[in-house]
């Protein structure tokens, strides 16, 4: 287990799936240009497990297509640009995860934010639920020419929270997540609390530990 993973200088967060419950956001703006198609909506349960894999995910579960489909392109765009309209309407931070930033703050334990969410995106929807300026740092798709699971972003992160990245712990909720926090060097966690995916089971994904709340977290670091 990589010692960060218990005792960090720092704790890095996916954004969407981790922080926040953007599916109901996201999975309107599928649904929505699905509408515009003449096709009926797609339950909620099957939409939301696809959240964090962003405008691909989800323009492939509500289209079936995928990058490098004749249509993908032009669906992706209009997707976005459905979200771009409603993005703060449902969105909010997950149960428990103010007292979590908080008891990390009290500790004196910086923390920041790596999504592969785009800056346009990402921003306001980080400052409208309170998240900016609390962040120590705020890492997204584009910040960086790499987007997780390449390491960049989160070294990025660790150099703006002046943390060597052996020294950060790295939590979310996909397994690209995991993937980009193990090449970082990165002690990783699980939340078990988001979207995870419809690929292999979160035991499988290789990280230190998985969490079933934002609580537990706390419990982890050994902070309650």
């Amino acid at each position: 287990m990589n010692a960060a993973a218990r005792a960090p200088r720092a704790v890095l967060f996916d954004l969407d799936g981790t922080l926040i419950d953007s599916a109901p956001d996201l999975a309107g703006a599928a649904n929505a240009l699905r509408a515009k198609h003449g096709m009926q909506p797609l339950p909620y349960e099957q939409l939301r497990p696809m959240v964090g894999t962003g405008a691909r995910g989800m323009v492939g579960v509500a289209f079936g297509v995928a990058p490098g489909d004749e249509r993908f392109e032009q669906l992706r765009d209009a997707f976005l640009a459905l979200y771009e309209l409603a993005m703060l309407d449902r969105t909010r931070v997950f149960d428990d995860i103010e007292p979590l930033l908080a008891g990390l703050e009290t500790a004196g334990i910086p923390w920041g934010i790596v999504t592969n969410k785009a800056t346009r995106f990402a921003l306001p929807v980080a400052q409208g639920v309170g998240l900016v300026p609390r962040a120590g740092a705020l890492v997204c798709g584009d910040t960086t020419p790499h987007a997780k699971p390449h390491p960049e972003p989160l070294w990025e992160a660790a150099r703006r929270l002046g943390c060597e990245p052996a020294e950060c712990l790295y939590v979310g909720d996909d397994l690209r997540d995991v993937q980009a926090g193990h090449a970082a060097g990165m002690g990783t966690l699980v939340a078990a609390w988001g979207y995870l995916g419809q690929g292999e089971p979160v035991q499988a994904w290789g990280a230190d530990g998985i969490i079933e709340s934002p609580r537990a977290l706390l419990k982890w670091l050994r902070l309650a």
